[in-house]
């Protein structure tokens, strides 16, 4: 590797289609990105996908092979100042060259409704052709006025085998090769993150020049983490999620919290953890405590929100909280029981009483007859008359 202030990352970044790895739907022979480069037209959009999935590269690219000037901005950093100076500049540009401006906007989902609002006349008039990028769900992050002027294009999560071929080529550019395990910890580490991937493989590289392979160790130390028992679709990870819920069932905190730090701390997402314990508070804290669904719903949005590392501690407030909570599981029972009948009996004729009859026919054959909406007899269909699933 040549000793230049260029990070691996961008000095692998492709130059072109075929040397991209991963994304085959997009940029395959079918591919719509490709399409579009083959016919030079370039509509605004937004790449949806996992970081360091190559959302920054194929925007590049994109803006390169239609000859477009290319400005990437964070929208963490970017104020509305810079998005008129840019616009500006694309407008300028526009009638006195006729090249079009390309611009890059990473993590859109920062901008607020205001900020959004600003881009649109610019999407719409074409002075500039803007791509956003996010990894939330563009329909949730994005106002609908924007959304419906651009593209969306959802990339996937590199897989294994796209990984591995990123880390040869990251290896190949350090001079140097990888214990098998260690390849196994680095892919986890990394979590499907190309670019995280390739720094990882930089520092350790650069710290053990002339080492025969890079170990465990070296990738521990070049990402500043130890590797912990915790394999995200594996034993370990069902086992700790276990012990997670059972110990928030048997309302114990400390142990609730040990299981949480340890998901936490190996890298599990928090959206897991978090829709786990949605679905702990209504199977088992149900009637005794309604609150704990909100309490567990908010805590949801708030990792979905603001993600590691802050979110950590909303996970462990939630947990405390649905810990100490009282526990009724009838109303998770009681639907169980329900179900299983739905399953053994199928669709049982439901009483006419309770059947709406928008129409003279279905009048007459009885619909909605003899209806009182207070009535204290059974609604069940005849062959379950009476049955009770919820026990007061």
């Amino acid at each position: 590797m040549k000793n230049t202030p260029i990070p691996l990352a961008e000095q692998l970044r492709p130059k072109n289609l075929d040397e991209v790895i991963g994304q085959e739907h997009l940029v395959g022979k079918n591919g719509i990105i490709r399409k579009l480069l083959e016919s030079k037209f370039l509509p605004s959009m937004i790449f949806w996908g996992p970081p360091g999935c190559g959302k920054t590269t194929l925007a590049y690219l994109l803006s390169t092979f239609t000859n477009s000037h290319f400005v990437s901005k964070s929208a963490v950093t970017t104020k509305l100042e810079e998005i008129r100076k840019i616009v500006a500049e694309a407008r300028e540009r526009l009638e006195t060259t006729g090249q079009r401006t390309v611009l890059f906007l990473d993590e859109i989902h920062r901008f607020n409704k205001a900020q959004q609002d600003s881009l649109l006349p610019h999407v719409e008039k074409g002075t500039i052709i803007f791509i956003g990028a996010t990894t939330e769900n563009p329909s949730f992050e994005v106002i609908s006025p924007l959304l419906s002027r651009c593209r969306v294009l959802v990339l996937k999560p590199l897989e294994p085998e796209t990984l591995n071929v990123i880390i040869d080529s990251a290896l190949n550019a350090v001079k140097n090769t990888i214990e098998k395990d260690a390849r196994v910890y680095l892919q986890e580490l990394a979590n499907g993150d190309a670019r995280q991937l390739i720094t990882i493989i930089e520092i350790a590289g650069t710290l053990h020049t002339g080492k025969k392979s890079l170990t465990i160790r070296d990738i521990e130390e070049a990402a500043q983490k130890k590797m912990l028992q915790y394999d995200t679709t594996g034993d370990e990870h069902y086992n700790t999620i276990s012990a997670f819920i059972k110990s928030m069932r048997a309302s114990d905190p400390d142990a609730a919290l040990y299981y949480l730090a340890r998901m936490v701390n190996a890298g599990e997402d928090p959206l897991f953890i978090a829709r786990r314990m949605v679905v702990f508070a209504s199977e088992d804290i149900g009637m005794a405590q309604p609150t704990a669904l909100v309490v567990a719903n908010d805590v949801f949005q708030a990792c979905h929100q603001i993600g590691y590392p802050e979110c950590q501690e909303n996970l462990a407030h939630g947990v405390v909280y649905l810990s100490l909570a009282k526990k009724d599981r009838r109303a998770y029972d009681a639907y169980m029981e329900a179900l299983s009948d739905v399953k053994n009996f199928g669709n049982l004729p439901i009483p006419k009483s309770i059947l709406n009859a928008p129409t003279r026919l279905m009048k007459d054959l009885g619909y909605g007859k003899g209806y009182d909406k207070y009535t204290k007899e059974s609604l069940l269909p005849d062959r379950l008359k009476n049955k009770k699933y919820f026990r007061q």
